[in-house]
């Protein structure tokens, strides 16, 4: 799972897409608090927008909310098939993601600790 499945608010707005602009998927980052409408950033505005007023939107989906980390701890995750190839990979727990719906996600780094990945075991 990637990280653009999180965000404060819980939910996540999914947009179709139109002739000029590709599917796409939006954090919700609040709610109009007259309507209730999700409201998401419009970069070429600068601002809030609410998501009816988008052609292509389509529905909302819940995200997950970190509500806490804790150290990996010498835990170590396997993928049978996230190495190169598609062969088995092996690494290291820096530490994990607590959702709020109970589910724990491993943020890994590499063999040279210069980058990471998160994924759900």
């Amino acid at each position: 799972m990637s990280l653009r499945y999180f965000n404060q608010t819980g939910w996540t707005a999914i947009f179709n897409g139109t002739d000029t602009e590709i599917g796409r998927m939006v954090r919700v980052e609040g709610w109009d608090q007259a309507t209730g409408t999700a409201l998401v950033v419009d970069p070429k505005r600068g601002a809030l927008r609410a998501v009816t007023d988008y052609e292509d939107f389509s529905h909302l989906e819940r995200a997950d909310q970190v509500v806490a980390a804790v150290p990996g701890g010498g835990w170590r995750v396997h993928w049978k098939d996230e190495g190169p190839g598609g062969t088995p990979l092996t690494e290291q727990v820096l530490a994990w993601l607590i959702t709020s719906q109970g589910r724990a996600m491993a943020i890994t780094v590499d063999a040279q600790g210069r980058t990471w990945r998160s994924r759900l075991p």
